[in-house]
This record gives C-alpha cells, structure tokens and sequence, in this order.
C-alpha cells in the first residue's frame, strides 16, 4: 500500500503520461502489465499507485523507490523495457523526481 510520509527518505516518482483518450485503456494496461509482472519484483521498489484523468487524455503513476538508484536500476532492465517501449509508441511522458515537504490532514 502507497503510505506517503514526510522525511521517509524514499525517491519519490510521479510519471505523467500524455495519451490521446482512445489509447488510454492500452496504456494502462501496458503499465499495469509492466508493474505486475516486474517492477513490483524489482529489489528497492517501495509502491505504486496509477491513475487515470476522467477526460482520457493522462496516466499519472506515482510510485516509491527506496533509493533513486533502485529506480534508475529499474528503468535500465530488459524486463522492465518492453513495456515502457510500447506505452512509448502511443504516450509522451514526463517524468519527476519528488520529495514530501508536507503532509496535510483534516482535523
């Protein structure tokens, strides 16, 4: 379960794909295929969390790497490519590399 802590120390991606709405559907698939069968398998992978813009046109997947090292580990595997190939023929991506400075909570 994605648990998001301030000062947890973990690399923190938000990956936001760019999809036209009638390639949504395949592309989340082709990353929940991806994070199933691999990623998630992957030594220093921490969590992941996907979602979907209600409008078609973003995949946004926020995940949690122990280190940016294990996520860079990650990103260079054979396994792991195929898939990020594929959603890459249909999605532009835009990466980020993110640190928790605040958490905000009702009362």
């Amino acid at each position: 379960m994605t648990v998001i802590s301030k000062g947890d120390g973990v690399a923190t991606i938000i990956n936001v794909f760019t999809v036209a709405p009638s390639d949504q559907a395949r592309l989340v698939e082709l990353l929940t295929r991806a994070t199933q069968s691999s990623v998630r398998h992957i030594p220093g992978f921490v969590s992941a969390a996907l979602h979907r813009s209600l409008d078609g046109t973003k995949v946004t997947m926020y995940a949690q790497w122990r280190t940016i090292e294990d996520y860079q580990r990650m990103r260079s595997r054979s396994d792991t490519s195929p898939f990020l190939s594929e959603a890459m023929t249909i999605a532009t991506f835009d990466p980020g590399l993110y640190e928790v400075v605040e958490i905000f909570k009702p009362d």
